[in-house]
């Protein structure tokens, strides 16, 4: 698995056997934390192993157990959690919890999934394994691109640091809403490499993509909106590596990787002969595929060569009749993840929230005690350092950091002037975390 390594091959094993889909009511639990911690170790085992590019077994062994379905399962049950039980949880006036590690788990599963299936995704075989979830899964991702589209002129989320007088609860909520980001941010990718397998997708998948959601349309509003890219005065910013950063005047031209993704997708959803096969052009749908041919620069096209069939597509599209939209009775598999667990839940989310209120939610200093020494073990920080995208930021300022906070050994400082000032936030879970150490 590399040298640098966090699970054995044994491990790994089974691990993945292990892996199995929670109902909603159980997310938080000490079966679901477990099982939380287990995903973590393998999303990190996953980007080590396509980092030394030495095979990657991860991939293989969820392909082996046909564990991708249950992936998929619990992302999309996660993402029901944060849109049904979450905003419940953060409406109730007398849940003033001392420490929000324990719901913040819950809330950043979805993105600890969505990672793991972009980096295993990459692979074909691992799409052809997940079966007839994969039309949830393009559910899922045409939601969150949606989102996506959505943010048109309010830009992504800012970093900034919080008010003062937020309560936990309220800065939790903020810490969801970038975290919402990034997972869009993370489906695009995804969705990318379902299109890399359009040629051997079903009929249904297809159709779904083409007709249903019509992502060809979708994706030129993401090249056109370029939500993960903003201007900050006179200064062009683009997000990645999970933070803002100014792209330097002589960069500003290079394709970012979202904007790759986007145009990749783009020509594997309007070049296979499947798709093209399949795909209504209707006046509404040239109009808008019309709008790329202002995006195919030189300076583009030196950087992804391939996109010149693409601008002869184009060309040549300019002088097709455009279609009516196609009215034809046709049979289809759809979705049901979704709305399976909605019919299992609905009238229950109440319940759920004050459920995992009272026995999940509200731990003893103990327990938290106990959860912070296993996620001590669970993120260790030299497999953190080796799968970090870039050096890490200040907690305080966002500004690249180099200092260590030397109790937790957890946040990253540039000065310690904003060590000082970010205590009042970090103190708590400070201490927790360095009780947690010392108890091992």
């Amino acid at each position: 698995m590399g040298d640098l390594e966090l699970l054995l091959p044994g491990e790994a094993d089974v691990l993945v056997r292990g892996l199995r889909s929670f109902p909603l009511r159980e997310m938080g639990s000490e079966g679901w934390n477990q099982q939380h911690e287990n995903l973590e170790k393998l999303n990190m085992q996953a980007i080590l192993d396509a980092t030394v590019s030495q095979g990657e077994p991860i991939q293989e062994l969820l392909v082996t157990h046909g564990k991708i379905p249950t992936l998929v399962e619990e992302l999309i049950a996660v993402e029901m959690w944060k849109q049904k039980v979450f905003p419940v949880l953060c409406k109730v006036e007398d849940f003033k919890p001392q420490n929000t590690f324990p719901i913040y788990m819950v809330v950043h599963h979805e993105a600890s999934i969505i990672n793991l299936l972009e980096t295993v995704f990459f692979h074909k075989e691992v799409c052809e394994s997940a079966e007839d979830t994969i039309l949830d899964l393009v559910d899922y991702c045409h939601r969150k691109l949606t989102l996506l589209v959505a943010r048109t002129g309010r830009g992504g989320p800012h970093e900034e640091e919080g008010c003062q007088d937020n309560t936990p609860m309220q800065e939790l909520q903020k810490q969801a809403e970038l975290m919402e980001f990034e997972i869009s941010l993370k489906a695009l990718s995804v969705l990318r490499y379902i299109t890399d397998c359009v040629d051997s997708l079903s009929l249904s998948i297809l159709s779904r993509m083409l007709s249903t959601h019509n992502l060809p349309c979708l994706l030129v509003e993401l090249l056109e909106h370029s939500p993960w890219s903003r201007r900050e005065g006179s200064k062009l910013q683009r997000f990645e590596g999970g933070h803002w950063q100014t792209v330097a005047p002589s960069e500003q031209q290079k394709l970012s990787k979202l904007d790759g993704q986007v145009w990749i997708a783009l020509y594997n959803l309007l070049l296979s002969p499947e798709a093209r096969a399949r795909y209504c052009l209707t006046s509404f749908a040239k109009g808008q595929l019309l709008k790329l041919r202002a995006f195919l620069t030189d300076t583009l096209l030196d950087q992804l060569p391939n996109l010149a069939d693409l601008q002869s597509f184009l060309a040549h599209l300019t002088l097709v009749e455009t279609q009516p939209p196609k009215k034809d009775l046709v049979l289809e598999q759809i979705p049901e993840i979704w709305e399976r667990l909605e019919q299992e839940n609905r009238g229950k989310w109440q319940a759920i929230a004050k459920h995992q209120l009272r026995h999940v939610f509200s731990p003893s200093e103990q327990d938290l005690r106990l959860q912070a020494r296993r996620w001590a073990e669970t993120y260790r920080l030299d497999v953190l350092e080796a799968v970090a995208p870039e050096r890490p930021h200040c907690a305080y300022c966002n500004a690249e950091a180099s200092k260590r906070c030397s109790r937790c050994q957890n946040e990253w400082y540039c000065c310690r002037e904003c060590q000082v000032k970010h205590w009042e936030k970090h103190g708590k879970a400070c201490v927790l975390a360095a009780q947690g150490g010392k108890a091992k």
